[in-house]
């Protein structure tokens, strides 16, 4: 199990990568052009951003996890650790300081919503574009912990 923190400023360059590497393993369907344009979007925020990150035993960052209230907004993981939990570990985290959490991801990403839908997150809505009005369209998931808990006998 990886030890979660909070993002420092020094981890600024490895958050980036892993956001580059995710995003290419992961995310086919955006044409070159929004690549690079969201590319130097995201080297000018996420660095300074408020993350929470999943380290290995060295305390480097392998995956990170946005979150804002009840909300998360980004979750992203190395590819090279993809499969070993790191993902389950961050949202299981997130679900420690909020019952309740929402997330939207791109409807293109099937492996991001099998990812939620088998963590028990259930569709609320969608969106035909991104945040930015790109044609990315969204879909909006919800995962309740009482309601799970409730269904299953357990979080």
């Amino acid at each position: 199990m990886p030890h979660i923190r909070e993002s420092r400023p020094g981890d600024g360059d490895r958050i980036v990568a892993i956001w580059r590497a995710a995003v290419e393993a992961t995310h086919d369907f955006l044409t070159p052009d929004d690549l690079e344009v969201i590319d130097s979007m995201v080297r000018v925020f996420l660095p300074g951003a408020a993350l929470w990150l999943a380290v290995d035993q060295d305390d480097r960052p392998i995956g990170f996890m946005g979150l804002g209230k009840d909300h998360m907004d980004s979750l992203f993981i190395d590819p090279t650790f993809r499969g070993q939990g790191i993902g389950r570990a961050l949202v299981a985290h997130a679900l420690t300081l909020h019952p309740t959490l929402t997330t939207d991801v791109n409807e293109q990403n099937e492996q991001a919503v099998g990812f939620y839908e088998r963590l028990g997150f259930v569709r609320t809505g969608r969106s035909p574009t991104d945040d930015e009005g790109r044609p990315y369209p969204l879909i909006h998931l919800r995962l309740d912990t009482r309601a799970r808990a409730r269904a299953s006998g357990s979080i």
